[in-house]
């Protein structure tokens, strides 16, 4: 998330001020700190409460939410990665969130895996400032969030009662956060994809993405991503060639041909795009670099600010042109996060985010032609932020103030020309970290940020993204693996996207007969459990243990995955007609602590690139026992 400042509350001692209105919520102590708000205590859906913050005039509300620490062990947040620890409050810092990055929500969990206090704000578009840490002289934990209203705007914070699961306290705010108009999941979105990025990079053609097409097809995947390469000028690293979005006739002599093609395979077609950039060695940078005053040099690129109406037709205009032209089924939209450069700007100048270059990917610093102001649209005028309502349509809207509200009117804009033209089988591809509830809205395939052969990263950022995706299907970062490695290496990466849906990234033509039949093993035992994978009750334990192992169960239906020795998952066995234990170790067993009476069970036993491996008769429970199953293989629990 994107470090900010709150005026006024940079220093711990104001943080826990005490409150002008306060309330007692389900345990935690709720206190507005500013003037000029007020605070409300609503009923809530299944036993949650809301707070109400509403403004009689313009005014920046800073809520406070604390709780005593009692036996906390980690917080967890959208955009938390491997940082899940404790943090003290003088060492927080306030950071900027919403549509481009993470969501305004949290929950702070003890050493049970319970949550003590877990919240989130209905703001899908408006950027927000949340704070959150420990103070070491009281022993409490706090929460702040800082929100800037409107006169007679409201804001909504649900607060979950204490004591349930994190998964379950999250995934109940996320249903209670919900967008009213999520976009609709077609059935490819929930097929395995083949994505070009890893596998071939910016080294694309019509013939070698026709030649994996039809590997991936074979292989049981129902969807092609063609990543960054498709495009004119794009060469070399960075992105000064992007901005065109024109195909490179020397790459795709006829590409609206080749994407009948692939689609003729069986596979919904999607193409790569970054509409919010614009390279220097592009057309569109000599007409539009007005329009993107926030400059990445070390990119090649400057960024198009979506607050501006001209801005937003541009980058509209060039995904719909896309879809249009060419036929394809959807868009992977990329890079929609470097518009947080412009969180801390005026919309008609300013210093900010944009006057900087923090080194990150959303850095750099604007060059000295256009200076760091943002650039106004001629004969529009600038509008307040706010929450913008709901995730409409965008309404012809002029210029903003609020980057977020921004976002949202360009996200409308182009959900609503593209559903105009392929209706519900749109697809629409978002990636963290902008993927928080209110997205849901405009994209139905969540991705995990890049995590290139780091299956636990995979894992734990799919498992999160799972938390909050009431609607959309959520997709693995693409898998890749050294094609020297052993076959139980690839079973891993494929293992390491169980619970969402997988995406392949690793060139199949050529692959060594072992990997490639560990890929189809696992893509068929994904496929003919999907149901219990990404729509059972899911049991991951804490956050900041990330997972090492997992359970889903459904009916009579049950998954556990182990990504750790010297684990075990608890579940019961009498009533299945089903257990599959997956052991994504390099140990030759697993253990599984069983609920209940004694169960004569078959053990069917498979490898890594699932040749049998032995079936016999035993008793299993009350209690663990230690089940033998290859390395990254599979056993399959059945009634005897």
């Amino acid at each position: 998330m994107a470090e900010t400042a709150v005026p006024g509350f940079a220093e711990p001692a104001r943080l826990w001020a005490d409150a002008r209105h306060a309330a007692a919520v389900l345990g935690a102590q709720a206190g507005l700190l500013t003037e000029g708000a007020r605070l409300a205590v609503e009923p809530g859906p299944a036993g949650a409460r809301q707070l109400r913050l509403s403004a009689a005039a313009d005014t920046t509300a800073v809520l406070r939410l604390d709780v005593p620490l009692g036996d906390a062990a980690g917080y967890w947040h959208p955009s938390a990665g491997w940082d899940r620890h404790l943090t003290a409050d003088w060492a927080s810092r306030w950071r900027t969130v919403g549509p481009a990055e993470s969501a305004p929500l949290g929950c702070l969990y003890d050493t049970a895996g319970r949550a003590l206090l877990a919240f989130g704000a209905d703001r899908p578009a408006a950027t927000t400032r949340v704070r959150f840490g420990l103070a070491e002289d009281t022993a409490r934990f706090g929460a702040w969030l800082a929100v800037e209203l409107r006169a007679g705007e409201s804001c909504r914070v649900v607060l979950q009662p204490a004591g349930s699961p994190v998964a379950a306290a999250v995934r109940a705010l996320g249903a209670a956060l919900a967008v009213p108009d999520a976009l609709p999941v077609p059935p490819a979105g929930r097929e395995p994809a083949y994505s070009t990025w890893y596998a071939m990079h910016r080294d694309v053609g019509a013939a070698d993405v026709e030649a994996e097409a039809k590997l991936a097809a074979a292989a049981g995947c129902g969807v092609l991503l063609l990543d960054d390469g498709w495009q004119l000028h794009a060469k070399g690293t960075g992105y000064s060639g992007s901005g065109d979005w024109t195909p490179d006739p020397a790459k795709f002599p006829d590409f609206a041909a080749h994407v009948r093609t692939v689609q003729g395979l069986g596979l919904r077609y999607m193409a790569w795009i970054a509409p919010l950039i614009v390279g220097e060695r592009t057309a569109a940078h000599r007409k539009f670099a007005h329009l993107a005053p926030h400059a990445i040099p070390r990119l090649g690129c400057r960024v198009l600010d979506p607050r501006l109406a001209a801005a937003r037709e541009v980058a509209a205009d060039a995904c719909v042109e896309l879809v249009r032209r060419h036929r394809l089924d959807g868009l992977k939209i990329d890079f929609l996060d470097l518009a947080a450069a412009y969180a801390d700007l005026d919309p008609v100048g300013g210093t900010g985010a944009a006057g900087r270059d923090d080194g990150t990917g959303a850095g750099g610093g604007a060059s000295a032609e256009c200076g760091t102001g943002a650039a106004t649209a001629p004969g529009s005028t600038p509008s307040g932020g706010g929450d913008g309502g709901d995730a409409g349509s965008a309404g012809g809207a002029g210029d903003v103030a609020d980057v977020g509200e921004g976002l949202r009117l360009l996200l409308a804009d182009v959900r609503d020309r593209l559903r105009a033209l392929r209706g519900d089988d749109l697809l629409v591809e978002l990636r963290q970290p902008y993927t928080g509830p209110g997205m849901l809205a405009f994209g139905n395939l969540l991705r995990a940020a890049d995590c290139p052969g780091d299956a636990t990263a995979n894992r734990v950022r799919t498992l999160d993204l799972g938390l909050l995706a009431t609607s959309g299907a959520v997709h693995s970062d693409m898998l890749m693996w050294d094609r020297s490695a052993t076959p139980q290496t690839a079973a891993r990466q494929l293992h390491s996207a169980l619970f969402a849906t997988p995406q392949l990234s690793v060139a199949l033509a050529g692959l060594p007969a072992d990997q490639h039949a560990a890929t189809v093993f696992w893509l068929d035992f994904w496929r003919s459990h999907r149901d219990v994978l990404t729509g059972g009750l899911i049991d991951a334990g804490r956050p900041d243990h990330l997972h090492p192992t997992v359970t889903a169960q459904l009916g009579q239906r049950a998954v556990a995955a182990f990504f750790a020795e010297h684990t075990h998952a608890r579940l019961p066995l009498a009533g299945r007609t089903e257990t599959a234990l997956v052991n994504s170790t390099a140990a030759d067993r697993v253990v599984l602590d069983v609920e209940g009476a004694a169960t004569a069970v078959r053990l069917d036993t498979f490898d890594a690139c699932g040749r049998p491996a032995g079936s016999r008769l035993r008793t299993l429970g009350p209690g663990p026992a230690a089940i033998a199953v290859p390395p990254a293989g599979l056993c399959v629990v059945r009634p005897a």
